[in-house]
């Protein structure tokens, strides 16, 4: 079951790829069902807050109209910031799954450990590395495409 909503966050980063977006897709999930996905939008919307994990929270609150997630699950591709780490626990969801590590900016377990802090506000299960060989492939081939991109413009 973790595969199958992974892997509907994937296909939202890839939407976001499409887009000229860092390729991150979450999904929320309630009672075995996903009630709302989302891409990052930052460089669309210009606006750095517009992060996956930011705007699914903000979809499913509005679907269940109430200001807390409890008994829901979000999956993301890549392992939450800071911002989304307390995003994430202020809206109370009650697991969280990531695909990729952020070596650079990641705050579950590789750089703050967000959710091992003593502390009610931040009392969240999480799990990593799912599906974490697509996740990882998928923005590596972004940036890839990217840098790519960038040289082929430089050297014409």
């Amino acid at each position: 079951m973790k595969n199958e909503f992974m892997t509907a966050a994937l296909y939202e980063a890839e939407k976001a790829a499409e887009c000229g977006e860092v390729p991150v897709g979450a999904v929320v999930v309630k009672n075995g069902e996903v009630i709302a996905a989302a891409h990052n939008t930052c460089e669309v919307q210009c606006n750095s807050l517009r992060h996956a994990e930011v705007i699914v929270i903000d979809r499913a609150m509005s679907y269940l109209k109430t200001p807390r997630l409890d008994g829901c699950d979000l999956y993301v591709t890549l392992e939450p910031c800071a911002m989304c780490c307390g995003a994430i626990s202020h809206a109370r969801l009650s697991r969280l799954y990531f695909g990729a590590y952020d070596k650079e900016r990641g705050c579950v377990v590789s750089n703050l450990h967000c959710f091992d802090a003593p502390s009610p506000l931040f009392n969240i299960e999480y799990y990593c590395g799912i599906m974490e060989d697509e996740c990882s492939a998928l923005l590596s081939d972004f940036f890839k495409r990217l840098r790519s991109d960038k040289f082929s413009t430089f050297s014409k």
